[in-house]
């Protein structure tokens, strides 16, 4: 895994679609300290236990051509709009000056999403971002996977 120097008082965000942590380095680069700060969590079922009816038809203007709409994707709508909301808390922790760094650890799909909803004021703090899932991982073992 990429090695990242995690400077004190670095925040890292690590999350999927559906959960996101956001840690602390208490310590230094050389003796890593993660602190969970905060935690968001959100309820995202399978697109199949969401949908509730099945797509619409589209009648084409001249002959007898029909076919469906494509199926919404729920469950994708919900990580993108988790991302979103992501974005906007780093926005507002940025802009009361809460951090100077920033390392983004999410699966890739969610890393592209960070990425594009990400205001100036936060991508110019981003100084490392791995495109892993390491959600499931616990916090002390987050800190050597990262600075090994």
């Amino acid at each position: 895994m990429n090695q990242i120097r995690i400077h004190h008082g670095a925040l890292l965000v690590v999350g999927d679609g559906s959960r996101v942590r956001f840690l602390r380095n208490k310590g230094n680069p050389e003796h890593v300290d993660l602190v969970l700060e905060r935690e968001l969590e959100q309820q995202n079922p399978p697109t199949h236990e969401q949908g509730t009816s099945p797509p619409g038809r589209y009648k084409a203007p001249f002959g007898v051509a029909r076919s469906a709409f494509e199926e919404t994707d729920w469950h994708q709508l919900a990580e993108d709009r988790f991302a979103h909301e992501i974005a906007a808390a780093l926005y507002r922790a940025a802009h009361a000056g809460a951090f100077k760094e920033l390392i983004v650890v999410a699966a890739p799909k969610v890393l592209g999403n960070l990425r594009a909803s990400f205001h100036k004021e936060v991508a110019e703090r981003v100084v490392g971002e791995i495109a892993k899932d390491l959600t499931g991982v616990p916090i002390a073992e987050i800190g050597k996977l990262l600075s090994t």
